[in-house]
Parts: structure tokens; C-alpha cells; sequence
């Protein structure tokens, strides 16, 4: 784990000649959190200087980027003699007024003359609303938020905290679960009121916290329980809400749809695409469930699942990389582990190497989240079986093929086309079937043979 270093003494004294400095943020909360917990970048506020004069301080020990002038923010990166490998985020105190719904437009003022205590009141939640005084070591805390810490509370730092910007309420959702705290009865009693509120909230926000709540809660299934009990799953996510009291008959499960697929997410490794896939990869069970005398069936819910996935993602403004793996995930994870030399070769093909194993996580995680105890050992031998077939090396793509698209089109003078590709998965086939048949040679006579089916078909046709 990197230890992130601070600002150095020799800047912390030039600062403290003119103003007084804080250190604020995460990194306050966590330490008195947990010492375990990752250690966070530091952010600072400084009170007492103007900030052009406090610009031009700083532009003695490094590079000063003045991107957030307007909210009274600098980006600093200390110069390689000051220990300058982080770039720090610098703020005068503020205070901001909502003007918009949503939080959608708010003003900002900032003052070098403003307390700390009133830049604190300002933030989100009493356990981000400390700050530690770095001259005298002394931890501001007007909102008591090290009691709340104590106590394990999540609690706003006022009654129109999440009108003021709806986003904090999926925040504190995602604090829960990722501190293991509860939501302070007010604040609970507040986030049920103003759950509407979040579909005001841009996607690209909402996709980040999601984010962090997959990535930092060792259990992200407690967030998306308290999301579903105060009223914002189904806002932002109906298709997983829709999974509630889903019923799985049949002896596999011991959870409905909804149970079971957020505790496949805890069980899925700390991996955003293959968490993503572990959450929607059952996304369709409730359309495509069928009841029968000895349960229920799910026939196709792993294809149509693809296409849930690939639509809520696109909506939280995901990247084509990471909407096309968790869809390819998803519609693959009902693979089947007994499967000949042929047909591993086959399922590395598809899934490409990058995300083979990911598969073979996701089924892990299914399993566990069944509620049965069931066994992966057959994951677990199909995982050997494919590790060494990549060691072996034999073709699983176009990319390996001895023969290339050009040597199609000049031997046997066939213009680009569909056609070369035709000819080319044709070859593929064969070698995926018997690698032994990976020779230059050997695969232009069968480039030969198809072209002419092909040419014999096309001229019965007519």
C-alpha cells in the first residue's frame, strides 16, 4: 500500500508565516476510522490568505494550477525537492448556496477570512466535517463528527443537506456500507423524503459513487439493501429493483433474485467489470421466469440479461470497454465446465484471454451466492484444463492463424470483402478443432475447397 505523503515541512512554515493550515477531508476521517484503512491523498485549507498571495506562495515550491479559481481551489504539485510525487488539492474556506433543483446550479463564495468552522458546516456528512490543524495538532470538530465515528453514524451536518445536492444521499448509502456504519435516524428519515430527488442527478455522478460503493465496501450488498429500503433502487436502478421477492423454486437457491445477486457481487473479486456483471448477471429472471410442477425455469435469462446490463449501463454513461465486457460476461456465465479439449479452446476464443478467468470468478461468486453450499471444483479443474491450453498456444483467434487475409486475396484474387472473412473463420474452425492443422500449406488447400463450395453453391442457386 503506498503511503501518500503530505506536504512538506519547509512549505508547511512558509504557509504558517502568513495563514494557518488545515489538513481536511477523507484522509481526517479515515485515521480516526481505521488505521488499516488505505491511506488517501491529502487535501488542505488554509485560512488567513488571499489567494493570489497565497498562488504566488506557493509558486515558490511548485507548480500552481489555478483550475478551480472560481471555488477558491488550487492544484499543487510540489517541485521534486519539496517531495513532489502528488499533486495536492489547496482551498481557501467557503461556503456554497443552492439556486437551482437538484443542486443542479449553486454559488460559491470563498474567504481567506471565513473560519474553519464555517467551510466545515458547509460539507456533507459530520465524520468529512473534521479538520486537523497542522501547527498545533489540534482536530477541529464542531459537528462532533469523532462521536459519530465512535458511535458508527452516518448523520448530515444539517436538515437540507441532501436538498442541497441529492447526490450526498447516495453517498451516504455508499458510506454505510463501505465504513460498516448505520444512517443516523434523521438522516435516514431524511434520505426516505428526499429520494425523489436523485433523478435530478447527472449519470456520470451517480455511476461514480456506484462505482466506489463496488469497488471500496468489502460488502456492497449492504448499500444496495439500504437503497432498495429508502426508496432509491428503484430510481436508479429498476431493472435490479424489479429482482425484489423474485422467488428462485427449484432447490438451487436459498435467495430470491435480488438477495442472490447482490451477495454475488460480495463474493466476486474487488474487479468494477466483473462486479458489474456479478450484479446484473440474473437481471432478466423476473421476465423470463416460467413456473413448472418442480419449480421454475429461467430459460434464456443470461441473453436477455446481456441486453438489460448493456442498457443500464449505457444510461450511467459506462465506456464501450467496460459495457461490452460486462455484457459478454453476462451472457456467457452459464457456461458449461464439462467441455472437451475442442470446446475449451472454444471458450477462450469467445471470451478472449483478458476475460477468461473473470468468467471463472463470476461462476465462483454465483455459486457461493446460492446459498447452499455449492462446489466450483469443477470451475476449478476447468481453470487448470484452460491454463494449460494457453500454454500450449494453439490458435484461438483470426490473429493466430498462419494464413492472413492478404494471402486469401492474392492467391485466389478475391477483392476485400466479406468474403475473405468468411474464408478466414472458416479456417479458424478447423484448427480450433485441430490445431495440428495450423500450417500455411494445409489451410490455403482448404482456403481453396471452401472458395470453391462457395463458387458451386452461388452458381445452383442461379
Amino acid at each position: 500500500m503506498e503511503k501518500i505523503a503530505g506536504l512538506s515541512e519547509k512549505i508547511i512554515k512558509a504557509i504558517l508565516e502568513k495563514g494557518k493550515i488545515y489538513e481536511v477531508g477523507g484522509a481526517v476521517r479515515d485515521k480516526y476510522i481505521s488505521p488499516i484503512l488505505p491511506d488517501k491523498d491529502k487535501d488542505y485549507l488554509i485560512t488567513g490568505i488571499p489567494l493570489d498571495e497565497l498562488s504566488s506562495l506557493l509558486s515558490r515550491f511548485g507548480k500552481v494550477d489555478l483550475v478551480g479559481k472560481s471555488f477558491g481551489v488550487i492544484k499543487f504539485r510540489p517541485f521534486k525537492e519539496f517531495d513532489g510525487e502528488h499533486v495536492f488539492d489547496i482551498a481557501l474556506p467557503r461556503k456554497e448556496y443552492s439556486t437551482g433543483s437538484g443542486h443542479k446550479d449553486f454559488r460559491v463564495e470563498y474567504d481567506h477570512n471565513l473560519r474553519v468552522e464555517d467551510d466545515l458546516s458547509r460539507r456533507d456528512f459530520t465524520i468529512n466535517a473534521m479538520a486537523e490543524n497542522l501547527s498545533t495538532g489540534e482536530l477541529v470538530d464542531p459537528l462532533k463528527g469523532r462521536g459519530d465515528i465512535k458511535r458508527r453514524l452516518i448523520r448530515i451536518t444539517n436538515p437540507n443537506s441532501f436538498r442541497d445536492d441529492p447526490l450526498r444521499m447516495l453517498r451516504g448509502v455508499q458510506f454505510a456500507a463501505r465504513f460498516e456504519f448505520e444512517l443516523e435516524e434523521n438522516t435516514l428519515k431524511s434520505l426516505q423524503e428526499n429520494a425523489d430527488l436523485i433523478t435530478t442527478i447527472s449519470a456520470e455522478r451517480i455511476q461514480e459513487e456506484l462505482n466506489k460503493l463496488l469497488l471500496k465496501a468489502k460488502y456492497p450488498s449492504a448499500g444496495f439493501r439500504l437503497m432498495q429500503k429508502v426508496g432509491l433502487l428503484e430510481k436508479i436502478l429498476p431493472e435490479l429493483a424489479s429482482c425484489v421477492g423474485v422467488s428462485q423454486p427449484g432447490g438451487y437457491h436459498a435467495y430470491d433474485v435480488f438477495e442472490h445477486s447482490i451477495l454475488t457481487v460480495d463474493f466476486a473479486p474487488r474487479d468494477l467489470v466483473i462486479r458489474l456483471a456479478a450484479l446484473f448477471h440474473d437481471a432478466s429472471k423476473p421476465e423470463t421466469k416460467a413456473p413448472t410442477e418442480s419449480g421454475a425455469t429461467f430459460y434464456g435469462h443470461e441473453k436477455r440479461g446481456a441486453r438489460v446490463a448493456r442498457k443500464v449501463l449505457q444510461r450511467l454513461r459506462y465506456s464501450n470497454q467496460i459495457i461490452d465486457q460486462v455484457t459478454l460476461l453476462v451472457d456467457k456465465h452459464m457456461f458449461t465446465t464439462g467441455v472437451t479439449d475442442k470446446g475449451v479452446r472454444r471458450l477462450i476464443r469467445k471470451m478472449g484471454e483478458e476475460l477468461v478467468f473473470p468468467l471463472l470468478d463470476l461462476r465462483r461468486a454465483d455459486v457461493a451466492a446460492q446459498g447452499k453450499e455449492g462446489s466450483t471444483k469443477d470451475v476449478d479443474e476447468l481453470e487448470e484444463r484452460i491454463r494449460l491450453e494457453l500454454e500450449r498456444k494453439p490458435p484461438f483467434g483470426l490473429k493466430d492463424l498462419e494464413v492472413k487475409g492478404n494471402d486469401i486475396m492474392d492467391t485466389f484474387k478475391v477483392p476485400p470483402s466479406p468474403l475473405v472473412g468468411q474464408v478466414l473463420n472458416y479456417l479458424l474452425e478447423l484448427v480450433l478443432d485441430n490445431p495440428e492443422l495450423n500450417k500455411k500449406e494445409r489451410l490455403m488447400k482448404e482456403a481453396e475447397f471452401f472458395l470453391k463450395n462457395i463458387s458451386t453453391t452461388s452458381a445452383n442457386q442461379k
